[in-house]
């Protein structure tokens, strides 16, 4: 009751609102025919959108951004999620050989707007938990923090919509592609092979994003002999002046930037403004298309390239293929939409092996997760993607990279395919970010 306590008029009216959802919906454990186990978020009910009459329904929650600074991100990633699902239940849903009663998802019905606020996130999380069986998206590592504790004690599983190398050590979180900090060891390994650098420079956000790239990079800097140094830099296009001015005093033969698309445009334009022509490369959150068409898209196709961890929109996988037909060609087009169908592949994967074993509590499901050697992305990832029952060790380690093309559709041409450098390939697994925190 303290909690409630502290709560306004319209969060008090979001939980008055979700216990009365509560009453046909997620939350009452009452799951089917009898013969399937649940607890948490499974319905004998069908969903409020209704596919399949007679289907129950599964209840994801969505803890995402929709205001804040990674709204540009979290807007299509949750679109392409509940195309994901749509697909699903439109092709019959979550079924099981020898299992009669099947199941639609609901990923709409516990969606909420964190605004990349932990606090936020770690509130609108008790809200929905009453209600919903596992997170078909928890956006942020801060943010993912906040509720872990829970999520263990609690048994929710969880697919984030991020990339630290945090999520590879907790075994409720559903990580696809790789970490930030495996992602830029291989930045640096391809810089290495490819401009023969000698210094490195992370220009990087606070915090466990920036810091977890930026880690990556000393690293494989380390691994290289290479001079490397990093500058931590706030939020704002405008808030870029001290970040240029190290650049241009320093002089690296390679910066990484791990920032949001309007930093990472102010901070590439302003140094080749005045004279810098040094080699770019930003993680996979740093892009925007809209860039290009930025007063910096001059010197990004000259000076910069994308880290990435899965191949971008309109790529030529069947994943790639469903995606496009389910969300076809939006005008705020840019791989969160990928990213967004990506992580949904494991929580199918899950559902499906607990509704086969009869154990859609959160204990069967989570028992699962942790027991995966494999998920089927549809091309959309190498072989050997989702083996969460090898641990940190097992997890993909494969990154791409990039250029800059105006004719492509989210604004990138891979111009080298997953590959594995020599510092990845032979490093231990860790909480990256902790090295320089």
């Amino acid at each position: 009751m303290r909690r409630l306590a502290t709560l306004g008029a319209a969060a008090l009216l979001v939980l008055v609102t979700s216990a009365c959802r509560d009453d046909g919906g997620g939350g009452n454990g009452d799951g089917g025919d009898g013969d399937v186990a649940t607890d948490f978020g499974v319905s004998a009910e069908p969903c409020p959108a209704v596919v399949n009459e007679a289907n129950g329904c599964i209840y994801l929650g969505t803890l995402t951004d929709l205001t804040g600074p990674f709204a540009g991100f979290g807007t299509p990633l949750t679109t392409a999620q509940g195309a994901f699902w749509q697909r699903v239940n439109e092709a019959g849903g979550i079924t099981a050989d020898g299992v009669e009663q099947a199941y639609d998802v609901d990923v709409t019905s516990y969606q909420e707007d964190t605004g990349y606020d932990p606090t936020s996130h770690a509130q609108l999380y008790e809200e929905m938990k009453p209600n919903i069986l596992a997170l078909a998206q928890t956006l942020g590592t801060p943010q993912t923090q906040a509720i872990l504790p829970d999520m263990q004690a609690s048994d929710v599983i969880a697919a984030p919509a991020g990339y630290s190398s945090l999520f590879n050590v907790e075994d409720v979180i559903l990580e696809s592609s790789a970490s930030y900090c495996v992602e830029t060891m291989n930045s640096v390994d391809y810089a290495v092979e490819e401009y023969e650098i000698g210094s490195v420079l992370a220009v990087h956000f606070d915090g466990d994003y920036g810091l977890d790239a930026a880690a990556g990079g000393q690293i494989a800097a380390e691994s290289h002999g290479l001079d490397f140094d990093h500058v931590i830099t706030p939020a704002g296009a405008d808030q870029q002046e001290e970040a240029i001015g190290r650049i241009l005093a320093d002089q690296p033969d390679l910066v990484i930037i791990t920032t949001g698309p309007t930093e990472a445009a102010a901070i590439v334009g302003g140094a080749a403004s005045q004279g810098f022509t040094g080699r770019f490369i930003g993680t996979n959150p740093t892009w925007n298309p809209a860039l290009l068409e930025s007063p910096a898209g001059e010197a990004l196709q000259a000076l910069y390239q994308a880290g990435g961890t899965f191949p971008t929109f309109g790529s030529d996988t069947p994943a790639h293929q469903a995606l496009a037909e389910a969300v076809g060609t939006p005008d705020d087009l840019n791989d969160g939409y990928t990213a967004g169908w990506m992580w949904q592949y494991p929580i199918k994967a899950v559902l499906e092996q607990a509704l086969a074993n009869s154990d859609l509590t959160r204990a069967g499901v989570r028992a699962v997760a942790t027991g995966l050697t494999t998920v089927d992305y549809e091309g959309m990832l190498p072989a050997g993607a989702g083996n969460y029952a090898g641990g940190a060790a097992a997890q993909i380690r494969e990154t791409m990279i990039s250029d800059p093309d105006p004719e492509a559709p989210t604004g990138l041409t891979t111009v080298q395919d997953f590959f594995v450098g020599p510092t990845a390939e032979a490093w231990e697994p860790e909480v990256c970010f902790e090295l320089l925190g």
